[in-house]
């Protein structure tokens, strides 16, 4: 019975990918693999930057806060926690469903595009914002205790040495631990919640409570930023809905929409099947325009059997319904060599 609420059969193994065609969609993908390791390079070139440093008033007692020498979640747990574990778990989740390497593929370049993209955006934002962290007074050691007559304070009155401190005490908004956190392990929800057809209208609360589970997570690391006081509550929220905003975005790029009864499939590889290449068809089947879409898209999400090599519409169509005599006739109305044989 528990094992209904995942609408899947674990028994069944599908087709494996032969190695050319491996390849060739490991090549039809190679540009979406550039702009993704592109935004986790830039993301990282960014964090080297000093940014803009805004003013700020002594008087301020939101930036008054003790610095923390040693951080809750430090930058190697942040990565475990929002790349290495998605990773780790999206695979076993794969093997336990549709036990598909493109599916792993499929995913595992959509969290990695997910987190290029937050990561990214956050640290352009830190930059150009300049917010003061909730600890800059302790960061800075400023060398007086009050305001010049005339305006707010600079980073000039810091006597603090380490470059690398005081730069980083002007990165407050919004908070990188929350929004990288939110991305993997919001890209990692979303993948359960489309392996677990949570919205099947059933009604699982069990459904919900996994698909909650890396959302709790994400949330701790969030709010753990604000008790070593490395960012401000505005700081953390703003974060926690960048990620999320973001993971739903790389995560519909390929999968379909939660709702749709083959969510659990990511869409189809863009290169065609060899079958789809032969000239039969089109060329001695009367009535095929009206058994093949004109609109491929329309018919990606149709196939009941999934597999890495996905089944071409008319094959669905005719396994479906059976051979229509006059469908497999050509003109002068002769039997077509290789059409299914009727003898009715």
């Amino acid at each position: 019975m528990a094992l209904n609420i995942f609408s899947l059969d674990f028994g069944h193994r599908h087709p494996k990918m032969d190695s050319r065609r491996r390849r060739q969609l490991i090549i039809s993908y190679a540009p979406d693999w550039v702009v993704t390791i592109g935004l986790s390079v830039l993301f990282l070139a960014l964090g080297t930057l000093p940014g803009f440093k805004r003013e700020f008033s002594l008087d301020d007692k939101t930036i008054y806060y003790p610095f923390a020498e040693h951080e809750r979640v430090p930058p190697v747990a942040l990565f475990m926690i929002c790349l290495v574990s998605p990773l780790i778990l999206q695979a076993i989740i794969n093997a336990l469903t549709v036990c598909s390497w493109w599916d792993l593929h499929t995913s595992y370049l959509g969290l990695i595009l997910s987190l290029g993209i937050t990561g990214t955006i956050t640290q352009f934002i830190k930059l150009t914002a300049g917010r003061p962290r909730p600890d800059l007074i302790a960061r800075c050691m400023p060398m007086t205790a009050a305001d010049p007559p005339l305006g707010l304070s600079t980073v000039s009155i810091c006597t603090q040495t380490d470059s690398h401190i005081i730069d980083d005490g002007w990165r407050s908004f919004p908070s990188g631990h929350s929004s990288l956190s939110f991305a993997g392990l919001g890209f990692l929800a979303f993948y359960l919640a489309g392996k677990l057809h949570l919205f099947d209208n059933k009604g699982y609360a069990i459904k919900a409570w996994i698909t909650l589970v890396p959302l709790s997570a994400a949330a701790l690391v969030a709010v753990s930023r604000t008790m070593d006081n490395r960012h401000h509550w505005e700081d953390v929220l703003a974060a926690a809905i960048l990620g999320m905003v973001v993971a739903w975005f790389a995560y519909r790029q390929y999968y379909p929409s939660l709702s749709s009864e083959l969510s659990h499939r990511p869409y189809s590889p863009r290169i065609k099947r060899d079958e789809q290449l032969l000239p039969t068809l089109s060329h001695h089947l009367v009535g095929a325009e009206q058994l093949m879409p004109e609109d491929d898209d329309q018919t990606r999400y149709r196939d009941r059997d999934f597999s890495d090599d996905v089944e071409l519409p008319y094959q669905t169509l005719l396994r479906e319904h059976g051979p229509s005599n006059n469908q497999w006739k050509d003109h002068t109305g002769s039997q077509v060599a290789g059409a299914p044989y009727s003898q009715g």
